[in-house]
């Protein structure tokens, strides 16, 4: 992450957790657990077991989870075994939080309601109660634990070649984290600890990195899109902000992101291939595609007249290349224009809608059972069809949690993005009158925004003649409101 300093503010952490609270409300999400949950956790003696003898022992694998520095609700561990002829198989666990948390239960109903957990710089609000996501239920390091586990092998290409499915007992040898790792995959860290412990886990995640990275390699050649996000949050020492950090994309996020992109769509296929309804997570192919192309050609560049996962992301990567530090915003503006991600129902038999943005035909979200309300849903219909018994949920069932779980995503989305706003302004609300250099994002009749190069916030310019988006200015920060997320400039130059 890249660091930027400041100077003490008038506004405290206290005040970002009081206006997260009050945004969660407006939204209609709930922030405290009700009674009746704390009972059914205070009720609970320890992490789950189970005796049934199809559940496979897998604790002596390699196991490792890959995470943020302070994530505590750990829901994946992965493991990679060569194989002959280059070949490898891949193993990843997901936490069984079904185990736990059961279909019905008042745990279930608030994780029903919030269908995630929200994340803000100042204070998280998680889907389940800290003595599960962040224990009970969490792969956490050094603990036995209950999963779903998908079992993948891949040639030496990183084609996927087979898959299967199994509950399993996994025990994390050793619990790393994002930054560490990439770090060390590119020469540019030691070995992270944790990793040094463990005899053989060097070349364990040596070899992940190496698979990750065909996968990457493949998936990109059939269409899938690379953005890069702008989600830059504050950082604390207690009460006091000392910066703020965008989070960037580095190998390790990536090779996470491959493998558990993989287990998803497997898992997704699993449940179409045992007659069993899902819940599937869909972007479609884009309605304003022309939209699309028009925006390309501001570039010089041509697209298709109809929508081409393969040719937007040969776009997309060369405009990356080609200008690095406006591509955030270009991302943000294809984003826009394809649309959001949705959760919905395919029966068995039906076709499937796919996932435009990874160009991939099946895909479900089944990774993240602690975290997001989808996943738990997921998970209980891989259990029931790997034990060959009735699913859990019914279709009708499933269409409604389809239309609530997309719902209350773009209300956490919401949250999240509002907050943002208020950890920027906090971070530059002792700055006034300072100069910095910025980006031109958007224009709109009451003015422009745009983006500061350091430290990273956007912002509103207070300008009669805007600058065109793209454009490199000089801009004097006027005020800020940490209550509302307002930041206002005025512009130096043109």
């Amino acid at each position: 992450m890249k660091l930027h300093t400041t100077p003490k503010n008038s506004h405290h952490k206290s005040d970002l957790v009081r206006i997260a609270n009050n945004a969660m409300h407006e939204r209609q999400l709930l922030t405290e657990f009700s009674a009746q949950v704390m009972h059914e956790v205070a009720a609970m003696r320890g992490a789950a077991n189970d005796t049934d003898p199809a559940i496979r022992d897998k604790r002596a694998l390699l196991w490792c989870s890959i995470d943020n520095d302070d994530s505590l609700d750990l829901d994946q561990l992965t493991f990679l075994e060569p194989l002959s002829q280059g070949k490898t198989r891949l193993y990843v666990a997901v936490a069984d939080v079904d185990a736990l948390v059961k279909k019905g239960s008042a745990i279930d109903e608030h994780a029903r309601t919030n269908t995630a957990s929200v994340y803000t710089s100042a204070c998280n609000f998680s889907m389940l109660p800290q003595r599960l996501c962040n224990d009970l239920s969490s792969l956490n390091g050094g603990v036995d634990r209950l999963a779903v586990v998908t079992e993948m092998d891949f040639s030496e290409t990183g084609q996927l070649l087979q898959y299967s499915l199994y509950r399993a007992h996994v025990h994390n040898q050793a619990k790393l984290a994002y930054d560490a790792v990439a770090l060390w995959i590119t020469g540019d860290g030691p070995l992270p600890e944790a990793t040094q412990r463990v005899p053989g886990m060097e070349m364990q995640l040596r070899q992940q990195d190496i698979l990750a990275q065909k996968m990457r390699r493949l998936r990109h050649a059939k269409g899938s899109l690379e953005f890069e996000t702008f989600q830059p949050r504050a950082l604390f020492e207690g009460e006091k902000v000392v910066g703020i950090a965008q989070q960037v994309q580095n190998r390790a996020r990536q090779l996470i992101e491959e493998f558990m992109i993989s287990a998803n769509s497997c898992n997704a296929r699993y449940l179409a291939q045992s007659g069993t309804g899902s819940l599937r997570r869909v972007v479609r192919s884009p309605d304003r595609w022309l939209r699309i192309v028009d925006v390309a050609k501001q570039y010089g560049e041509s697209l298709p007249p109809q929508p081409d996962s393969v040719a937007l992301e040969a776009f997309l990567a060369k405009r990356h290349l080609a200008d690095p530090l406006r591509f955030a915003d270009l991302s943000l503006v294809i984003v826009k224009l394809m649309g959001s991600g949705e959760y919905v129902v395919e029966a068995p038999g039906e076709a499937a809608v796919g996932h435009f943005g990874l160009a991939v035909r099946d895909y479900t979200h089944s990774t993240a059972p602690n975290r997001r309300y989808p996943d738990l849903v997921s998970s209980r219909l891989l259990k029931s069809a790997i034990a060959g018994q009735a699913a859990p949920y019914s279709l009708s069932e499933l269409a409604a949690l389809a239309q609530h779980c997309t719902r209350q995503e773009d209300a956490v989305r919401k949250v999240e993005r509002r907050m943002r706003k208020s950890d920027a302004a906090l971070v530059l609300e002792s700055r006034i009158g300072e100069d910095f250099d910025a980006i031109v994002t958007g224009n709109a009749i009451d003015g422009s925004w745009v983006r500061l190069l350091s430290p990273p916030v956007e912002g509103k310019l207070l300008s009669s003649s805007g600058p065109a988006i793209g454009d490199k200015v000089r801009v004097r920060l006027l005020s800020t409101n940490v209550e509302k997320g307002f930041i206002d400039f005025a512009l130096l130059n043109k």
